[in-house]
């Protein structure tokens, strides 16, 4: 009598970008590991990209970069030092300038600064996980894990690019689309330092660092629990917001 074939193990059926996308929102743990056994990276970033583009777009065609910058140059007591050495009319001409490049800035972040900022934090975690932790992690799987925990991003930008349809022109203020963390409530003339530091405890980051922590912890589980993983994400985080608010103080 022939004996009774073995049942194969049950492989994990392949996860699109499209699927990851949605699968990091609602399902962040199988997600995460599907994403460690085969690493994508290019859709979310260009997703964030091109959403980021929109925004500009309609931003400088609702509000204009004219009142961003007069906002800019009010917060910067060095630049409001160099403005009262100057006549009228080169504080106009001035002025002018930096609304030029603003949105040209912006473009040129939106698309570059994007896929910049991924690559070096990419980097940065992967070496943070591998010496400090002692685990094995590749680069392309560091960036996906990046790339796809950035996803809370494109819902702040949905959410943002509704904010400019609805609000009043007027009223909006660019850095603070979405009233997410507490330096969107501060003053204008609150300090340069304390309003980067307030609007680093924002809950689109906070999502995005749980999201780190669960998709480091999925490329090695025995040596990368979610506690170890999210607090090793935080601590790198808490040591660029301490040179940012330091920048922050020293330059405005």
């Amino acid at each position: 009598m022939a004996s009774a074939p073995t049942p194969s193990p049950e492989t994990t059926a392949p996860v699109s970008s499209v699927g990851r996308i949605f699968g990091v929102i609602f399902s962040p743990k199988p997600t995460f590991e599907s994403i460690a056994q085969k690493p994508t990276w290019v859709l979310p970033l260009v997703a964030i990209s091109l959403l980021s583009i929109l925004i500009i777009f309609v931003f400088s065609q609702r509000v204009g970069w004219r009142s961003f910058m007069e906002r800019q140059n009010q917060s910067n007591s060095r630049v409001q030092k160099q403005m009262e050495s100057m006549t009228a009319e080169q504080r106009e001409q001035m002025l002018e300038t930096q609304t030029k490049f603003a949105s040209v800035i912006g473009y040129v972040g939106a698309v570059l600064g994007t896929f910049i900022a991924a690559v070096v934090v990419a980097a940065v975690l992967m070496l943070a996980f591998n010496v400090v932790g002692g685990a094995k992690v590749g680069f392309v799987t560091s960036l996906s894990i990046v790339s796809y925990s950035w996803v809370p991003g494109i819902v702040g930008g949905l959410l943002g690019l509704l904010i400019l349809f609805l609000k009043d022109p007027s009223t909006i203020d660019i850095q603070h689309l979405v009233a997410a963390n507490a330096g969107a409530f501060l003053s204008e003339d609150s300090p340069k330092w304390l309003e980067t530091l307030l609007s680093s405890f924002d809950l689109f980051i906070f999502w995005t660092m749980i999201l780190m922590g669960i998709g480091f912890s999925a490329t090695n589980p025995k040596k990368i629990s979610f506690g170890k993983g999210l607090g090793t994400v935080v601590g790198v985080w808490l040591i660029y917001l301490l040179v940012k608010v330091g920048f922050a103080a020293a330059f405005s």
